[in-house]
């Protein structure tokens, strides 16, 4: 059990106590993945099948990295039988096994929020409601937030509560248009997002053989990112859980901040009124962060009321204190942050990978994308457009979701006229119709068009017959031909290939790449699925790509670019340099926050997550003055602000910029300011020698060979040549790390002096 000897004390009691419910409350950095799957490992090691252990995670990256940390223990045959994976990813397995005791095929399609959103818009149309007033996303989301609360579309046409909510926002028909969307889905073999906890509870509720079936499989459950689980979720691990009770659940009460997706913080903090016989460990020594961040983010979070008291602390060395600098406006916060980070990597030959700014709201970061632009600094924004979300990937994805479920209205409406083939929107509003007047798919309207009568001409008729045979075929063949080859001959015979490649735009270009690049993926995964090459391979590869997260789908976590988020979606990530901006009231915590207690806690929590991403340096910033909606605004500073303990943040004494300086950042009449951080302030320092005392700042000029010099990231070091002229001098230092070609302007060397 030697992997054992890699945990500290309260890691390992967390890993042996295997037995009977636990909860491990885990604070930030403090190894958390490491203890869930050293605690699964040990877990197999003790004798049990893994067959007979279920992890739920909440992205498949997570559930990748800890199979992949269990494999190195017990081996990858022991580690691929466990049932690991996000919530969706294992409760669509499960309905896909037991979906016709619901009445769903176990060929469903998954609707991603689209194609929710476009099938809510649909009925809302075909009611004739005002789509002002019933606003798509809207209605999408009350009817996401009434199924994460269990809450079906019987339930809620029942519930005087949420009726009465819907008429005080003066949207009387949410309740018809819910159960519209309940039986369209069920007709056309779709479950959202969202169905795939509630029909799992309802399958558990309503089949209580299939509940003690897997109740008898799962002897042990273990759960990650506990405090972001909401009602449906948590109602599933409680009944699976009840036969064995060894339920662990991992996570930190501090870092709960997704409310607004349905998360219930009560989950975590009343987890032992279920299990009054729990065990609770706390890891609480940081591995990630300096001391000044560590303190500085547990003098935030303990103003909180409702919490797991913990004391998070860290061996880490002392590092710099808290940065804080206000800016006269959001324009010049960002020039500030840009030039920083410009400086920064020249001074210290750091990647733009290790700088991140943070921000509340993406409305933020118009003025940081223009300042990083003017210094040529490369960017990239974390949680933009997925590459399964573009347009050109969607068609052909549609195609293949259409061959394996052919009742799929959705994606039939998307599909059956691109490209162009003379089935306009007159004929194809007549098949909708109908379907819907004879509560039947489109497609088995289409397979029964000789025994209705729809006013279509005939050679429309022929066109739609043509659209159905080959479709058909294609589905024959998926029980014939491998994935891939599947996949071809679907984007070649439907003439999308050609119609992408017929236009040579740069755009068009780009999407005839992008339809590229997702044929590689489905060879990419019909090659690693082993002997699997029938049809199943390409609906497991619509599995994945339907069920991943936008932690997954995010492409560049690799690419030399700063990077730009929301303080939500940075939340898992870490990164040496982070830049939260906009801390002013009504920003950050948001107005929305300021209407009860528990809102603004949460709001405390999201500034916490915020503070816990940096490693090394943190930097604060607010501005005065903020254009919103098209005007300048004045701001306060955040109350958050004052709530840091002052022992572990400097705030920045700012100069006047220079003119060349001013023109660069946009500015025009408004005085702008250079934010000076001392070098020695930046990077862990070296402790030196109590023989050895470093003398001030030595002045370029008067560097020379052979001169014993200081830096603050590289220590002791000795100049070996210079190089160039004034000001882009350079020196060849030898470092006991090896030798470096410092810029002399940015490297602030000082004088080594011998006693």
């Amino acid at each position: 059990m030697e992997y054992l000897q890699e945990l500290n004390e309260e890691q390992m009691h967390a890993v042996l106590a295997t037995e009977g419910p636990v909860m491990i409350i885990a604070g930030a950095g403090s190894g958390k993945t490491r203890v869930l799957t050293y605690r699964i490992a040990h877990i197999i090691r003790q004798g049990v099948d893994p067959y007979n252990i279920l992890a739920l995670t909440f992205t498949n990256k997570a559930a990748r990295e800890m199979k992949n940390r269990i494999a190195n223990v017990v081996g990858d045959a022991e580690a691929s039988a466990i049932w690991m994976g996000t919530f969706h990813s294992v409760f669509s397995r499960i309905l896909r096994f037991e979906s016709e005791r619901i009445g769903f095929p176990s060929n469903f399609t998954i609707y991603d929020t689209d194609d929710a959103k476009n099938l809510i818009k649909s009925i809302i149309s075909e009611m004739k409601l005002n789509d002002k007033q019933y606003v798509a996303s809207q209605v999408y989301n009350r009817i996401s937030w009434a199924k994460n609360q269990l809450v079906s579309a019987a339930r809620y046409a029942q519930s005087p509560e949420w009726i009465e909510g819907d008429k005080l926002s003066n949207r009387p028909y949410i309740s018809e248009i819910y159960q519209k969307y309940a039986r369209r889905c069920t007709r056309s073999g779709a479950m959202d997002f969202d169905d795939l906890l509630l029909r799992t509870y309802q399958l558990f509720t309503s089949h209580p053989d299939i509940l003690e079936k897997y109740q008898r499989r799962f002897k042990y459950i273990l759960v990650d990112e506990f405090q972001d689980t909401n009602a449906a979720q948590y109602a599933i691990i409680r009944q699976l859980s009840i036969t064995h009770q060894n339920v662990c659940v991992v996570g930190d009460d501090a870092q709960s901040i997704y409310a607004f997706r349905g998360a219930n913080i009560d989950n975590i903090l009343n987890f032992e009124d279920d299990f009054p016989s729990l065990r609770k460990f706390f890891l609480e020594q940081n591995y990630r962060s300096t001391q000044n961040i560590v303190h500085t983010a547990n003098s935030i979070i303990e103003k909180n009321t409702r919490q797991h008291k913990k004391n998070v602390w860290t061996d880490n060395q002392e590092g710099a204190k808290v940065k804080l600098f206000k800016a006269t406006t959001d324009n010049e916060e960002g020039f500030v942050i840009a030039q920083q980070i410009f400086e920064n990597k020249m001074n210290f030959h750091l990647s733009y990978t290790d700088f991140a700014i943070l921000y509340r709201t993406n409305a933020q970061s118009r003025s940081i994308e223009e300042a990083l632009r003017r210094l040529n600094i490369p960017y990239r924004i974390y949680g933009g457009t997925s590459f399964y979300q573009r347009k050109e990937i969607k068609d052909l994805i549609a195609y293949f979701r259409v061959i394996i479920n052919p009742h799929d209205d959705e994606a039939l409406k998307r599909i059956i006229n691109y490209p162009v083939r003379g089935i306009g929107k007159t004929t194809l509003d007549k098949l909708f119709a109908a379907a819907s007047d004879n509560d039947v798919s489109v497609w088995t309207m289409i397979e029964n068009l000789q025994n209705v009568s729809l006013s279509i001409s005939p050679a429309t008729l022929n066109k739609i017959r043509e659209f159905s045979n080959m479709i058909s075929e294609f589905s024959n063949q998926m029980n014939l031909t491998h994935a891939f080859n599947l996949a071809t001959m679907v984007a070649s015979q439907s003439g999308l290939l050609k119609e992408l490649y017929s236009d040579k735009s740069p755009e068009g270009v780009s999407r005839y790449e992008n339809v590229q690049e997702l044929m590689n993926a489905v060879k990419e995964f019909s090659e690693s699925s082993g002997t699997e090459t029938n049809g199943t391979s390409l609906a497991g590869f619509m599995e994945e790509i339907a069920l991943m997260t936008d932690a997954d789908n995010d492409k560049e976590t690799q690419t030399e670019k700063v990077v730009l988020m929301t303080v939500h979606a940075s939340k898992g990530l870490e990164f040496p340099f982070v830049y939260v901006t906009g801390m002013e009231e009504g920003l950050f915590p948001s107005n929305l926050s300021t209407e009860s207690r528990d809102k603004m806690e949460e709001e405390r929590r999201l500034f916490y997550v915020a503070i816990t991403r940096a490693m090394q340096q943190l930097t604060l910033s607010y501005a005065r003055n903020r254009f919103k909606y098209g005007e300048l605004s004045y701001s306060e500073p955040s109350r958050f602000l004052s709530e840091l303990n002052t022992d572990y943040v400097e705030s920045q004494i700012t100069k006047q910029q220079s003119e060349d300086n001013r023109q660069r950042s946009g500015h025009t009449g408004i005085r702008a300011n250079r934010y000076i951080i001392p070098a020695g302030s930046i990077l862990k320092k070296q402790s030196p020698k109590s023989s050895t005392s470093f003398g001030t700042m030595i002045p370029i000029a008067e560097i020379q060979s052979g001169m014993q010099v200081y830096h603050e990231r590289f220590g002791e070091g000795v100049v070996l040549e210079m190089e160039g002229n004034l000001p882009n001098l350079t020196a060849k230092v030898r470092f006991k790390s090896g030798e470096k070609k410092l810029l002399l302007k940015y490297a602030k060397l000082s004088l080594v002096k011998k006693d």
